[in-house]
């Protein structure tokens, strides 16, 4: 039974990575149509997984999906369990990719009051328009920001319309920061005012929040270290009582399958519990549609 399990996982892991598929083309692109693609990167950039493929999300979930499932059934014989344990082992990859995109943005944040502050001097000193001067600082900004400063400059370069250029730049950034900026800089250009006196303002703002942020993270250490023992601690004592005696076969019974799969849940609560606690707020996006 175990060499047939083995054999079937490692044929479907050979499947998923190697089976062909269509190139490229207009009817088709991996498989899936260009509408479809299109609904499903949308999804997934919503979710946090910008820059995740389709076909690459699918692969990776059955791939993960498939290995928990067998080790599930190699530790404690096949049961139901096997097919919990294989649909959390599918969120795996989900959960890696969001953390880190989330990583990623809060590294990004960290750059918004240099960013403003080239922004202040273009458009003060320098004398640049503001749509110019903005461009121009997003090609210095962090990577992960890149992709919806290029989607507004093809929005510019298309209606040079700076409004809309605005409205893209919020739509695909999707931060508070990001909000007050381009506000702020439609303002200036439909109204007038300072905008020296008004950048530098809400970069101090921001520099502010990033030392309170800090501040916060430095206090919560000791809780971050603390949480993972609601697993660690869990996962260590089965291990234990599996190496002692007929732990092992005690483990594969029925009973004790169901109260590992509530013993799981219980980990699981208390983990998303404490996570909730330790959650910074965030800034509501004011001018969000």
């Amino acid at each position: 039974m175990t060499s047939l399990l083995l054999a079937a996982l490692a044929g479907t892991g050979t499947a998923l990575w190697w089976w062909p598929r269509p190139g490229p083309g207009p009817a088709s692109r991996n498989g899936v149509t260009p509408r479809a693609a299109e609904r499903w990167r949308l999804r997934l950039e919503r979710a946090g997984l910008e820059g995740v493929g389709p076909g690459a999300f699918l692969r990776a979930s059955t791939t993960s999906a498939a290995a928990t499932a067998g080790l599930s059934a190699l530790a404690l014989g096949w049961s139901p369990l096997c097919i919990l344990a294989g649909l959390g082992g599918a969120l795996t990859p989900v959960g890696y990719w969001r953390s880190r995109h989330r990583v990623a943005m809060d590294a990004a944040r960290t750059h918004w009051p240099r960013l403003l502050e080239e922004l202040r001097v273009q458009v003060g000193p320098l004398g640049r328009s503001i749509p110019q001067a903005l461009l121009d600082v997003g090609s210095r900004a962090p990577e992960v920001l890149q992709p919806a400063f290029r989607a507004a400059q093809r929005e510019w370069n298309l209606r040079t319309d700076l409004e809309r250029m605005l409205q893209v730049l919020t739509d695909r950034l999707d931060d508070a920061t990001a909000d007050a900026t381009c506000e702020t800089l439609l303002v200036i250009h439909q109204v007038g005012g300072d905008p020296d006196q008004r950048l530098a303002d809400l970069a101090e703002s921001r520099r502010q929040d990033l030392l309170d942020r800090r501040e916060s993270d430095a206090r919560q250490a000791g809780a971050r270290l603390a949480r993972w023992f609601v697993i660690v601690v869990p996962v260590g004592m089965a291990v234990a009582g599996a190496n002692v005696g007929d732990g092992l076969a005690a483990y594969r019974t029925a009973t004790a399958q169901v109260l590992i799969a509530c013993a799981v849940a219980l980990v699981a609560v208390c983990w998303w519990w404490a996570g909730r606690l330790m959650r910074l707020p965030e800034e509501a996006r004011v001018f969000a549609q």
